[in-house]
């Protein structure tokens, strides 16, 4: 790991009590007021902390940490995803779902509203069916299938049930990643554990500005109306990209919101046509103890039009150099079974069909084909690969100076 200049964020925490009862109420009246709004209206070293996962109010102090004479392999993080599809997608979902897939992360999958009950089922199948997601319990189908549009509320407030229950069922994740079913890692899980570990807990990767004229201007195939709401006074709007890494703390507050501010930046994006691309982002950059945890990238490659329109290129064979060059862990949009994700798979990942990434969990044989994760060993041992050296060198470049404090919330 090489030696490098960051900022470290400590909180101080008070314990917060709440009962379960106050939890399930915020919820269903978060997801009330989101279906009743969309009727009317369209290493790099870094000590890790210790947040409290409960608290109230936080106290941020920043100042550079010096890098130890040694640093040895901390404990692994433990990622929790959210992996959601729409009709046709099952079988996607499940290439993905095993493309991302470790032991000690937390994942949730989801097919919307638009999917056939028969295709709900057939993935539930899948996902009971398969012995190592049944020997770690770690993924779990959301079965009472969500509406979700991707113009309006109806996304966050599905990102926002499946942290709910990531938050209820298993609260010993540090990260939350929201993904779907044309997404695909570029690095093997290891890598990207392996990386992670040697980051402090609160960061929040999420790319995001100020300047929300950008999607006005630049999103070529949205229709905009000539009148328009007046901007509000209690909070400064922002905008990026729909696709996060949040940290646990950050969207424990978002779930709980116990100074209101989640609940009031909610009510606002109820109305809002890209609420995806703006409801966290406000959130966070008007949140004082979280503002300056921001990292401005969603950790993605992704290939836009110039100016860019609604959605991103389909990614191909050929732009496998550019994807790899990018550093990145995460590209999309891909078509189903296309033939760059099994050179994502051959190449990058070391994955065979049907089988999951081997990580230094798997330790059975590979000989004549034989998936390598069909012997379980230590969870914790990681083996990382070329793909860690390019993540290092992707967070190495976003935590300098110039790309980390100064571009916090601004």
């Amino acid at each position: 790991m090489k030696k490098l200049k960051h900022y470290y964020v400590q909180h101080h925490s008070t314990e917060r009590r709440w009962v379960l009862p106050v939890a399930v109420a915020s919820l269903l009246s978060i997801s009330f007021i989101f279906f009743l709004a969309i009727t009317p209206i369209f290493p790099f070293y870094l000590s890790t902390t210790t947040t409290n996962p409960h608290s109230l109010f936080v106290e941020t102090k920043l100042h550079p940490l010096p890098l130890p004479p040694s640093s040895p392999q901390p404990q692994p993080p433990r990622l929790a995803y959210l992996i959601s599809g729409s009709a046709g997608d099952a079988a996607a979902l499940k290439r993905t779902l095993s493309a991302l897939y470790h032991p000690r992360n937390r994942y949730v999958v989801h097919l919307d509203l638009d999917s056939s009950v028969e295709e709900r089922r057939e993935l539930q199948s899948h996902v009971e069916s398969n012995p190592i997601f049944r020997r770690f319990g770690n993924v779990r189908m959301i079965t009472k299938a969500n509406l979700v549009t991707y113009r309006g509320p109806t996304m966050v407030a599905n990102t926002l049930h499946a942290a709910a229950i990531l938050l209820s069922e298993c609260d010993d994740w540090d990260w939350f990643i929201n993904l779907s079913a044309s997404d695909y890692p570029l690095v093997t899980q290891d890598d990207l554990l392996h990386a992670f570990a040697y980051l402090p807990r609160d960061l929040n990767f999420i790319d995001h500005t100020s300047d929300i004229g950008w999607k006005e201007t630049k999103k070529q195939d949205v229709f905009w109306i000539t009148q328009r709401r007046s901007r509000p006074t209690a909070f400064k709007l922002f905008t990026g990209s729909a696709w996060m890494v949040l940290s646990r703390s950050f969207i424990d507050y978002c779930i709980w919101g116990w100074d209101n501010l989640p609940r009031t930046v909610l009510m606002y994006y109820s109305n809002f046509i890209s609420s995806p691309e703006g409801y966290f982002h406000t959130v966070i950059c008007n949140a004082q103890e979280f503002r300056n945890t921001t990292v401005s990238s969603d950790l993605h490659f992704i290939s836009w039009d110039n100016p860019p329109k609604q959605h991103p290129h389909y990614l191909t064979l050929a732009d496998m150099k550019r994807m790899v060059d990018s550093n990145a862990p995460f590209a999309r949009k891909f078509h189903r079974n296309d033939s760059v994700l099994d050179k994502i798979d051959a190449e990058l990942l070391s994955r065979g069909p049907g089988m999951a990434v081997p990580g230094g969990w798997c330790i059975g044989s590979r000989e004549n084909g034989s998936d390598p994760c069909s012997v379980i060993g230590n969870t914790t041992v990681l083996r990382p690969g070329p793909g860690s050296k390019r993540l290092e060198t992707l967070i190495t470049s976003l935590l300098t100076d110039e790309n980390f404090g100064s571009k916090q919330c601004v």
